[in-house]
């Protein structure tokens, strides 16, 4: 590439996020990358929220500047348990709790599922028991089944998937006697970003934890692509 440049720009805001290797931006999330034996230049996101989603061009300082144009999408996943704010059972009764994740790219590494804050272990099966099932492309289900409920499994039960937050419920077993009143009302979590990343040149996916999520704009030789197509 000699003395070129190549730089990378926010499309919605105009602004220059790296020059070669060089990040100009204070949001450290920010990284650029550049393998010479490649000819690749990276962009890397980390920690994606949903304000990164739009257009990011890849432009290299020829005279007339070439450019290609990258978009990035954020895909939020959601999740919830299914049925009311607070559940009231009878002892003895067998109860479902389904924890339902959508618009997921990936399916989460685990499900756990908690009891006031104690985690709800898989080994007795005559008591308990979790499943974990992904129904399609980008929906998992994680069920806890409590058999013979009885008054001490009442309480707090939070679905906690790997890859967002979690949502919560609150069981009441009941020795027959019937509630003065019910809340009712949809579970849910606040969402939490996952991303993939479209382009004309590049298709790449990334699916990760929140914790760890990154999104990474990948020029795959696209500078030398354009400089090739410059001189045809």
């Amino acid at each position: 590439m000699g003395l070129l440049w190549v730089s990378w720009i926010r499309r919605r805001d105009a602004h220059i996020l790296a020059v070669d290797r060089y990040t100009f931006i204070a949001d450290e999330r920010f990284q650029a990358f550049h393998a010479e034996s490649m000819d690749t230049w990276t962009l890397q996101i980390k920690y994606v929220q949903a304000r990164d989603a739009g257009q990011y061009e890849c432009q290299i300082s020829t005279e007339p500047k070439m450019s290609h144009f990258i978009t990035l999408n954020v895909v939020v996943p959601r999740i919830e348990i299914m049925g009311e704010t607070d559940i009231y059972v009878k002892t003895g009764s067998t109860v479902n709790l389904k924890c339902v994740i959508t618009q997921s790219l990936e399916e989460p590494a685990y499900i756990f599922w908690y009891h006031d804050n104690e985690r709800v272990l898989n080994y007795d099966k005559t008591q308990k028991e979790i499943k974990v099932e992904r129904v399609d492309k980008d929906t998992t289900i994680g069920t806890l089944i409590i058999y013979s409920g009885r008054r001490e499994d009442s309480g707090n039960y939070t679905c906690a998937p790997s890859n967002l937050d979690s949502a919560s419920v609150l069981l009441h077993v009941l020795n027959g006697e019937h509630p003065a009143a019910m809340q009712r009302g949809k579970n849910s979590a606040a969402p939490c970003s996952w991303s993939h990343l479209s382009a004309g040149l590049v298709l790449f996916a990334c699916c990760s934890t929140p914790r760890a999520a990154l999104a990474t704009l990948l020029a795959l030789g696209v500078a030398g692509h354009l400089l090739g197509w410059a001189g045809t």
